[in-house]
C-alpha cells in the first residue's frame, strides 16, 4: 500500500493535451505555466529547461514546437525520473533527455553554447531572506540553497549559443539583481512582462527573455493580468490554460 501510495498519477493538463505526473516538493504551478507561454520557441531546435523538476515546462514547450528538442536538467534523481514518465508518456522519448546533475557543474555536462534556448522557474529567495520547508528537496525549490541566481544566470551563458534566448520567471522585488545578473554573464535582457492578479493590482511576477550576446534595448510588454475586477479569469488567461472552450 505505501508503495502504491508514491505511485505517480498522470492526469491531462488540458482536455485533450499532454498528460503530466507532478514532482511532490515541486507541484506544477501558474508561473512555469505562463513562463512555457511566454517563451518564443521560433526556428530554435535545441533547448534546456535548468532545474526542470518533472519536466514540465520542457513538457509545454514540446507541445508547442514540433521541431524542439528539450533536454531538462535535474539535480533531484527522484525528480529527474518523474521528468523522463512524463516524457514516455507522451510518447516524446525521441525529443527529449533528462539530465541528473548540478547545473553549477554545466561545463562538465556539456559543450558550450549547446542550445538556441534556455529556460527556468529558478527558486525565487536568496538565502537568508526567511525560514525554508525542513524537508530539502522542497528548500531548494524555494530557497536559493543549491543554486544561488548569479549561478543560474552564468550556466545559462554557457549552455546559450550566441543570438540564443534565456527565459525565466522571477519575483519583481529581486528584478535589479536579476537584470545586474543578466548583463554581467553577457546575457541582454530584450523582453520583460510583470504578472498582476487583477487590473492596477502590484505584480506578484515578472517574465524576461534575453539573448546571449544581443544589443542593448530592452521591451516593456503590456501586463499580463490573470483576472478581471469581479475574479472571472481574463481571456489571456484562458487562453494560456486552454480554457476558451470552457463555459
Amino acid at each position: 500500500m505505501e508503495q502504491a501510495a508514491h505511485r505517480p498519477v498522470f492526469e491531462p493538463l488540458w482536455p485533450g493535451g499532454p498528460v503530466f505526473a507532478q514532482a511532490a516538493h515541486a507541484p506544477l504551478g501558474t508561473d512555469s505555466v505562463l513562463l512555457a507561454d511566454f517563451i518564443r520557441p521560433g526556428s530554435a531546435r535545441r533547448g534546456i529547461d535548468l532545474g526542470c523538476a518533472s519536466g514540465a515546462i520542457a513538457l509545454l514547450l514540446l507541445c508547442r514546437a514540433p521541431r524542439l528538442h528539450m533536454t531538462g536538467l535535474e539535480l533531484l534523481p527522484e525528480a529527474a525520473a518523474l521528468a523522463e514518465r512524463n516524457m514516455a508518456e507522451n510518447g516524446l522519448t525521441d525529443r527529449s533527455r533528462i539530465v541528473t546533475g548540478d547545473l553549477r557543474r554545466c561545463r562538465e555536462l556539456f559543450p558550450a553554447g549547446s542550445f538556441d534556448l534556455v529556460a527556468a522557474n529558478p527558486p525565487y529567495f536568496p538565502l537568508g531572506s526567511g525560514p525554508l520547508p525542513a524537508d530539502p528537496a522542497r528548500a531548494a525549490a524555494r530557497g536559493e540553497t543549491a543554486c544561488s541566481l548569479q549561478e543560474l544566470c552564468a550556466a545559462a551563458a554557457w549552455l546559450c549559443r550566441t543570438g540564443g534566448s534565456f527565459s525565466l520567471v522571477h519575483r519583481p522585488e529581486r528584478l535589479s539583481e536579476l537584470l545586474c545578473a543578466l548583463t554581467a554573464a553577457g546575457l541582454e535582457p530584450k523582453r520583460l512582462r510583470l504578472v498582476c492578479a487583477r487590473p492596477g493590482a502590484a505584480p506578484g511576477l515578472v517574465l524576461v527573455e534575453s539573448r546571449r550576446g544581443g544589443r542593448p534595448g530592452l521591451e516593456i510588454l503590456p501586463d499580463l493580468v490573470l483576472a478581471g475586477e469581479d475574479g472571472a479569469e481574463s481571456p489571456e488567461y484562458r487562453r494560456i490554460y486552454h480554457r476558451e472552450q470552457a463555459i
